[in-house]
């Protein structure tokens, strides 16, 4: 059995504290979960992870670069498995869309769906996505920034971890374009009313269904096979959606 002194203990102690004090943690919105990937998911980082998959290390966006064009762009925070950002893709080959995710199935999924479909105007981002917002887009280029379902982190001592925060609202209106839209959904009430309050209070943002008001389902949302089963069990889901104002 290996042993470690307590004069050692003491030391690592010391070590850490410092550590914690000198390098502060940024408060996670997420937590990393993965599990052995399924055929698709392997077949979909081997064959089509290259082209989907984007370099952002010391990089910025560039929509020519990546696209091949300048187009609306929608950028999604944690599209979970992917497949309503996929139908979302599909649905509007007008626009661009880039997906941010940090777990790997689902990015691996997405890429496979992407794959199969050969869509052209979907590109996927491995990372933090507040990171990503401000390192990698420049401000006002975003056209939406869509939110669906994120954790709700329901836990009181866990509210600091759940993505819509004022400071947080921020950082999305500097990269928005005026008139650009943060749109989220949930299906958890409390974070729906918390939402609503930051966003409604939330300097340069109008609500598009007037103050204190939910928004209704856009057409452009697809209604996910949760959503419906939900519903058919008398569960609510609420959208919000705000504009950049000048």
């Amino acid at each position: 059995m290996m042993t470690t002194d307590s004069n050692e203990m003491t030391d690592l102690a010391v070590e850490s504290s410092t550590e914690k004090k000198e390098h502060p943690r940024r408060i996670m919105t997420f937590m990393r979960r993965s599990s052995a990937f399924t055929t698709s998911q392997q077949q979909g980082i081997d064959d089509f992870g290259e082209h989907y998959l984007l370099e952002t290390e010391n990089k910025r966006f560039d929509a020519l670069a990546i696209f091949g064009r300048v187009a609306p762009l929608t950028v999604e925070i944690g599209f979970g498995m992917g497949y309503s950002l996929i139908t979302m893709a599909e649905a509007a080959p007008e626009r661009d869309f880039i997906g941010i995710e940090i777990h790997p199935n689902g990015i691996a999924q997405i890429c496979y769906e992407a794959g199969q479909k050969q869509l052209p105007n979907l590109r996927i981002i491995d990372g933090d996505a507040l990171l990503m917002l401000e390192n990698y887009f420049a401000d006002n280029s975003i056209d939406t920034v869509q939110l669906y379902f994120a954790d709700p982190w329901p836990k009181k001592k866990h509210h600091k971890r759940r993505f819509v925060q004022t400071h947080n609202m921020q950082l999305i209106r500097q990269k928005l374009k005026v008139g650009g839209v943060f749109h989220a959904a949930t299906d958890w009430e409390h974070y729906a009313q918390w939402m609503l309050e930051i966003l409604d209070s939330a300097e340069g943002f109008s609500n598009s269904a007037g103050h204190g008001n939910f928004a209704e389902r856009p057409n452009f949302r697809p209604l996910t096979k949760f959503e419906v089963r939900g519903q058919n069990l008398g569960h609510g889901v609420w959208d919000v959606l705000f504009r950049k104002e000048l």
